[in-house]
């Protein structure tokens, strides 16, 4: 059985509600288009992606800092504690095929910053501006390169 292409999802603990919508609706997408997430499983983007993705019928793994499941969101599949703290990042990196980025925040910076190291695509949804970064205005824009990078045709 062929492995699930992972698609990583990244942003701000704290996100403002417009970045909170604009995770859940990533999250969606992803679990819409029968892919599986992996993101740090705490709250904020993080919580939104998962809750989107699940209610999607997709699965969530959750990469956590803390020794403990039990600190996963409640839309995590998956939890895998690491009790590494902000170094679990370099996982989340390695572990996605793709990322999608949501919200500027310095955590956000550094999964970036490893994946784009890793030679890695990441997508910026009103995140991050850097050099090698794909800017998507939209979530349709999203979902194109998603579809590209996975070579799934488009629905409809």
């Amino acid at each position: 059985m062929p492995l699930l292409p992972l698609v990583g999802v990244i942003g701000v603990s704290q996100p403002k509600e417009k970045e909170a919508l604009m995770a859940f609706e990533v999250g969606k997408l992803i679990g819409a288009m029968d892919l599986a997430m992996v993101c740090g499983g705490l709250g904020g983007v993080m919580e939104e992606a998962s809750r989107g993705c699940q209610q999607a019928g997709g699965i969530v793994i959750g990469i956590l800092p803390s020794g403990r499941k039990e600190d996963a969101n409640a839309y995590v599949t998956y939890a895998v504690p690491t009790n590494m703290g902000h170094s679990r990042n370099n996982l989340i990196a390695h572990a996605a095929d793709i990322l999608v980025a949501v919200g500027i925040g310095y955590g956000t910076l550094s999964e970036i910053a490893i994946a784009l190291k890793l030679g890695k695509v990441v997508l910026s949804y009103h995140s991050w501006e850097i050099k090698g970064v794909k800017h998507c205005k939209n979530l349709r824009e999203i979902e194109e390169n998603l579809r590209h990078f996975f070579c799934q045709p488009a629905v409809g």
